[in-house]
């Protein structure tokens, strides 16, 4: 993630902060390919044939269902980064079979996944619909553009975004639905109940470590952020 001065923070990240235990791991670290397949099979035939280089209709079809996409990026010193984008089913647009545009959307403005892709020019795109354990993974060549002509069809937030990125498809892939299913992502039978969980007020408030604020200051202003970016 590029840091900018109007988004830096004070952190106890740096060159200098303790990594013993991470050090100690990795020394014995795979690092060989090969390694990696005499612990694991080789994929199954399926797997291997599933992943095209074009958004076909099908694909195409489930995109238009997704309300909500994952998208990872990095920075030109590999440093990532993965940010959820959501809106009504249909929030990406399919240009073409070989392109999808994604407007952005009024959030924190520290615009991470813009700088990264001005700096590597590469996305990775998460498709999920809910209900659906199956998701679509998306991958290629990612630009930040502000063509108007291309804006004003991009109105699944309400209004032509101030930008919009850009993916050229270069890999697709139907992800099985494992990890969901074990997750039981879609049983709010299986959630946790939200007083055993930490609010976002409260991991917003331990990141910020402000003594001025408190939790009532926090949620008071997440309501009205909130209500500010559904208007």
């Amino acid at each position: 993630m590029t840091t900018t001065p109007e988004t830096a923070a004070p952190s106890s990240a740096g060159p200098d902060r303790p990594t013993s235990l991470f050090e100690a791991l990795r020394a014995d670290a795979l690092r060989d390919p090969a390694q990696l397949r005499e612990i694991y099979e080789q994929p199954g035939d399926h797997a291997r044939r599933k992943q095209v280089d074009h958004l076909h209709e099908v694909a195409q079809r489930l995109i238009a269902c997704s309300p909500l996409v994952f998208v990872a990026s990095s920075d030109a010193a590999g440093r990532c980064d993965v940010s959820p984008r959501g809106g009504p089913a249909g929030l990406v647009s399919v240009l073409d079979e070989h392109t999808l545009a994604i407007p952005d959307a009024t959030g924190n403005k520290r615009l991470d996944t813009l700088h990264n892709i001005l700096e590597n020019g590469r996305v990775g795109l998460l498709f999920v619909v809910p209900g659906r354990e199956t998701t679509l993974r998306v991958n290629g060549r990612a630009c930040v553009s502000t063509d108007p002509e291309l804006l004003r069809q991009l109105t699944a937030v309400g209004k032509p975004p101030r930008s919009a990125i850009v993916v050229a498809v270069e890999e697709v892939y139907a992800h099985c639905p494992k990890s969901l299913l074990r997750a039981s992502a879609w049983k709010p039978e299986n959630w946790l109940a939200k007083d055993a969980q930490p609010t976002s007020a409260e991991v917003t408030l331990s990141h910020l470590r402000d003594e001025s604020l408190t939790i009532e200051m926090i949620e008071q202003t997440e309501r009205e952020s909130l209500l500010y970016r559904y208007e």
